[in-house]
C-alpha cells in the first residue's frame, strides 16, 4: 500500500502546529511519504498527486501487487466501466 501523509495549509506558518520535521520523522518511521501543501497557493499540490502515482507505477513494475487479485485494488488495462 502506498500512503501519502500531507501537511496542509503550509502558507499559514503562523498557525503550524507541527514541524516539518515533525512530520518528515513521523513519515518516516511509518514508512509514508510525506509533503507539505497550501490548496491556496496550489504549491505540492500536483506533485503530490505524481509522487504517489510515481511511487505506485515503481512497486507494480518491481511487482509488489498482485495484480491478478482484486485485493491489490489495482486493475490492467482498458476496462470500461459503467456508473
Amino acid at each position: 500500500m502506498t500512503i501519502m501523509l500531507i501537511g496542509n495549509k503550509s502558507d499559514l506558518d503562523a498557525r503550524r502546529q507541527v514541524s516539518t520535521e515533525e512530520g518528515e520523522r513521523f513519515a518516516k518511521e511509518h514508512g509514508l511519504i510525506f509533503m507539505e501543501t497550501s490548496a491556496k497557493t496550489a504549491f505540492n499540490v500536483e506533485e503530490s498527486f505524481l509522487q504517489t502515482s510515481t511511487m505506485i507505477y515503481d512497486n507494480i513494475d518491481k511487482g509488489v501487487y498482485d495484480l491478478s487479485s482484486d485485493k491489490s485494488g489495482i486493475r490492467v488495462g482498458n476496462e470500461s466501466y459503467q456508473i
